[in-house]
């Protein structure tokens, strides 16, 4: 597995790529995540449970955790990696890694098969989803498959890639269903919690929730929200709480760690998620299994992920939300909603040993079939098109030279391989698996 984006940071991206790998591990597959370094102390070789080696490569970030594009100096690592780690399946993640880009450019050097999965939906129209489309296109001409987690999202891959339908799947989400849930009774109240847990910046529609917040607390005095996450839209959120004096009614936690996320869904009926653009929603996902009743803007793969009676949807504007809030505020003061039978439901919807069944039949499709020669790269390099396909082309070949010249610089025999045949039941004797 290759990104730029795995933990320490948290995300959507970085937990699948643990829960993936850890999944993996438990189906007897060896596994080793390649990223960036999170100075000052993790650097080099780290270990997570259930006997997940990662290696952090020591990159610095440019901007939201992503690297500079690296290219050449990324591949003297990636090669020695690759040999001492006798890999042969890349898995790259995130449209926005460097690193997990330039690990397909690097792979076909070493007969090493490529897969990479999608996470994000972009547009058509402005100008940096042009350059990154195009950036995706040129690097994704040469991968053997790509994997999407919504229908939504293949569709929008397979357009701005201009990848082959039939080598894109779809594969959801998942999550850990007993870390989700619901509380076993919930206080005597006439006090409805709306949860809203969010990376609060403008593609997850932060501007809609300060617009309809005020308008909900005006209409019902007996609801409050609980705000969780940050972002650049922190000081809007609270200017407008600051504006309204709504500092009783709307409490803001900041920055919320993973594992304290189902102890603040917990706390409340209603989930809001506002987002303009969604390729699939973790975050619903898991204040569903809470037994939460989901309140979501009707955007990208989001109607793929739960039964119409467990969510209900808005058009994204102030005014469709505030309504569709309104009907879910009375459908939870009626006792409409039952967080019990709505975890078990989800219990039996996603499950991650099934995605890794799934992930696996991929990675056998794709090594069942023969690689591409360096000449059928070049000629699908090149019908990038006029101008950009000699650049990319230009990159290929300039990346062939120097791998040949890593190859008599710094020669296989001298790689510390790691001889240690992979046994998962070895990890069975410390608790990690």
């Amino acid at each position: 597995m290759i990104s730029d984006f795995f933990h320490p940071e948290v995300g959507g991206v970085e937990n699948h790529i643990y829960m993936l790998g850890a999944s993996l591990i438990r189906r007897g597959h060896k596994v080793i995540v390649i990223t960036h370094s999170h100075p000052p102390d993790r650097v080099g070789v780290r270990w997570l449970v259930p006997g997940l080696k990662v290696y952090h490569i020591p990159f610095p970030t440019l901007v939201s955790s992503a690297t500079l594009p690296n290219f050449l100096t990324f591949l003297p690592y990636f090669r020695t990696i690759v040999l001492r780690e006798r890999i042969t399946l890349i898995h790259s993640h995130a449209s926005l890694s460097s690193l997990g880009h330039e690990g397909i450019l690097h792979a076909h050097l070493l007969g090493v098969r490529t897969v990479f999965t999608d996470h994000s939906l972009f547009g058509f129209d402005d100008a940096a989803s042009i350059l990154t489309n195009k950036l995706l296109e040129g690097m994704l001409r040469n991968v053997d498959a790509a994997i999407c987690v919504s229908y939504i999202g293949r569709e929008n891959t397979v357009l701005r890639a201009n990848l082959p339908p039939k080598s894109v799947y779809v594969i959801p989400n998942a999550i850990v269903a007993d870390n989700f849930r619901p509380a076993h009774s919930r206080p005597h109240t006439d006090t409805i919690t709306i949860i809203v847990i969010s990376r609060l910046a403008y593609r997850k529609g932060v501007d809609l929730l300060v617009a309809t917040a005020p308008r909900i607390c005006a209409a019902f005095p007996d609801v409050r929200f609980v705000v969780g996450g940050d972002g650049p839209k922190m000081a809007d959120l609270l200017q407008m709480r600051e504006t309204h004096f709504l500092q009783d009614r709307i409490t803001v936690l900041g920055p919320v760690v993973h594992r304290d996320v189902p102890s603040v869904l917990r706390q409340g009926s209603i989930f809001l998620n506002t987002s303009l653009t969604e390729a699939f929603g973790i975050a619903i996902l898991e204040a569903a299994c809470a037994g939460l009743h989901v309140v979501s803007t009707r955007v990208g793969g989001v109607p793929e992920i739960l039964p119409e009676d467990m969510i209900s949807f808005a058009a994204p504007t102030a005014d469709d939300v505030f309504r569709a809030m309104s009907e879910a505020i009375a459908l939870v003061a009626q006792g409409g909603h039952d967080p019990h039978r709505a975890h078990q439901r989800i219990r039996g919807f996603y499950d991650w040993t099934r995605v890794a069944e799934r992930t696996e039949v991929v990675y056998r499709n794709v090594l069942a079939t023969p690689p591409y020669s360096l000449w059928t790269r070049i000629e699908r390099t090149m019908g990038l098109g006029p101008f950009v396909g000699p650049i990319y082309t230009v990159i290929l070949i300039v990346d062939c030279l120097f791998f040949a010249l890593l190859e008599r610089w710094m020669p296989r025999e001298n790689i510390d391989y790691v001889d240690v045949k992979w046994d998962a039941t070895r990890f069975e004797t410390v608790g990690f698996l």
